[in-house]
């Protein structure tokens, strides 16, 4: 199988200095999907210098805000055009399955979009200083050169949040997506370049975090740095980026509760739907998912009715190659990761949790190939704060149940953890719920649902979940400086010293 010349530095796309490879693996059967240049810090030097050089001399940042919006729409019809290959590199890349990989494509899409649209009708705020003889502005200009660390489970989607509103502020970028699940990232730039960028504008470097992602974060020629992954890693690019006093912004994932109240069970239908929704909260993508519902957090008086139907629902999700037909879910996306998953289940047997479904790899009955990456869904039942499984991120189909009796366990349960991203609460009494909502200290909350977002309303998360906000006004205010322009329409001396 032939390299990928994969890094793209000053509008060419070329091989690592080094000579430096690597193999994408298929996380179904774990066969070579592509060979792709593995950069190092020489070439991380190389594109920050060419995003420097667009910055400071080149035309993007100085191109009407119009023309960039309008080449973001560009970007927007190519994604559409491309939306099947796109799909299907995303499933086989990351494992998910194809429809999947199809709705990623369509929010890229939308993020491109809204973007256009949002910087198309901002301007800079009037500021009345008291005096007809002042004009005062508040104006809202790109940071500069940003550097952009992506993760290996939306590796397109997480890639747009960052290049769209950079773009569409008029910054110039340095890109690198996960090691493990590139594709779909340089499919993207590609089509940034089809659509007109200026060379340097958008750069790329595959490669590991460290040195790729480690030297972007210290490197003194980047202005902010953006960081999608878990949390010691984005502690990491913190501490790096900290001496050259960069923007940092962090999104670090979450240990996301969904609290489920009786009330929503009281009824044949919101019994269904919020059995279903518990399923969909933590299973989609195999649970590789950041505002996963893995802490199911569940009323005592109907916990056994419903963790029994869970399970039962849990063990009939069809796993498989993303790309078959029927396939509801595939395999993690690296033996790491399958390790990982397996070790968390086994810790928490250990610590007394109970076993409803799950917990094994698959036998490999024409399910799935021997060698992918699978792991069965798995409900552990009888949980609670003091176990590891609880407490971490596991990034895996793993749920694990917690019960409560009254309104304020609930929310002092949810609410018990390091991290702040996501939440939701179940509940057919619609004051209960929106009270509950307000008492959680997470950024988003999901009422009666659980997974939706929408491109013009922030993400992000409190805690140890991150800094910042991406998607949103604040997720294009994230790449802009701020700066007030005083203008003196009638200047005269003012007389303060007495020379």
């Amino acid at each position: 199988m032939s390299v990928t010349d994969s890094i793209h530095v000053d509008g060419e796309w070329r091989s690592a200095a080094a000579g430096g490879t690597r193999e994408i693996l298929d996380p179904a059967d774990a066969t070579v999907l592509a060979v792709v240049a593995e950069g190092d810090a020489a070439d991380t030097d190389a594109a920050v210098a060419a995003a420097r050089r667009a910055f400071d001399a080149g035309p993007w940042p100085l191109t009407p805000v119009a023309e960039r919006a309008e080449l973001l729409r560009r970007v927007a019809e190519l994604l559409q055009r491309d939306r099947e290959e796109i799909a299907l590199l995303e499933s086989r890349d990351a494992g998910k399955t194809l429809e999947e990989g199809r709705v990623d494509v369509d929010d890229v899409t939308s993020a491109f979009r809204y973007f256009a649209d949002l910087v198309s009708n901002s301007a800079g705020r009037v500021v009345d200083a008291g005096s007809p003889d002042v004009h005062s502005v508040v104006v809202h200009e790109p940071v500069g050169v940003c550097a952009m660390i992506t993760p290996w489970n939306f590796p397109l989607l997480q890639a747009s949040w960052k290049v769209a509103p950079a773009l569409a502020a008029g910054n110039t970028f340095v890109l690198k997506p996960s090691e493990i699940t590139p594709l779909s990232t340089l499919h993207m730039v590609k089509l940034l370049v089809e659509a007109g960028l200026p060379p340097g504008v958008a750069n790329l470097v595959t490669g590991p975090g460290d040195p790729v992602g480690a030297r972007l974060s210290a490197h003194p020629d980047v202005d902010l740095v953006s960081f999608t992954g878990g949390l010691v890693s984005g502690v990491k690019v913190a501490q790096a980026a900290a001496p050259t006093v960069k923007k940092v912004a962090l999104e670090l994932g979450g240990k996301n509760p969904n609290v489920v109240f009786a009330d929503a069970c009281a009824t044949e239908q919101g019994f269904d739907t919020a059995v279903d929704q518990a399923l969909n909260a933590a299973f989609i993508h195999s649970g590789q998912v950041c505002s996963a519902g893995a802490r199911l957090i569940v009323e005592e008086s109907v916990r056994d009715r419903f963790v029994a139907e869970l399970a039962a629902r849990a063990q009939r999700i069809r796993l498989g190659r993303g790309t078959e037909k029927d396939v509801e879910c595939g395999p993690l996306v690296s033996a790491q990761q399958l390790a990982k998953t397996e070790a968390y289940v086994a810790s928490a047997l250990d610590e007394g949790a109970v076993l409803r479904c799950g917990g094994e790899r698959p036998e490999p009955s024409g399910v799935r190939p021997a060698d992918g990456y699978f792991y069965a869904p798995t409900v552990l039942d009888h949980c609670h704060r003091g176990m590891k499984v609880v407490r971490e991120e596991t990034f895996g189909p793993i749920l694990t149940v917690e019960t409560f009796a009254d309104e304020d366990e609930a929310v002092a349960l949810a609410n018990d953890t390091e991290y702040g991203l996501a939440g939701a609460v179940f509940s057919a009494d619609t004051a209960r719920a929106r009270r509950v909502a307000s008492r959680l200290r997470h950024g988003t909350v999901w009422i009666n649902d659980f997974h939706p977002y929408l491109p013009q309303a922030e993400w992000g998360g409190f805690g140890k979940s991150g800094t910042g906000r991406e998607l949103g006004p604040h997720g294009l205010a994230e790449y802009q400086e701020t700066k007030h322009v005083y203008e003196n329409l009638r200047p005269e001396p003012v007389r303060w010293f007495a020379g």
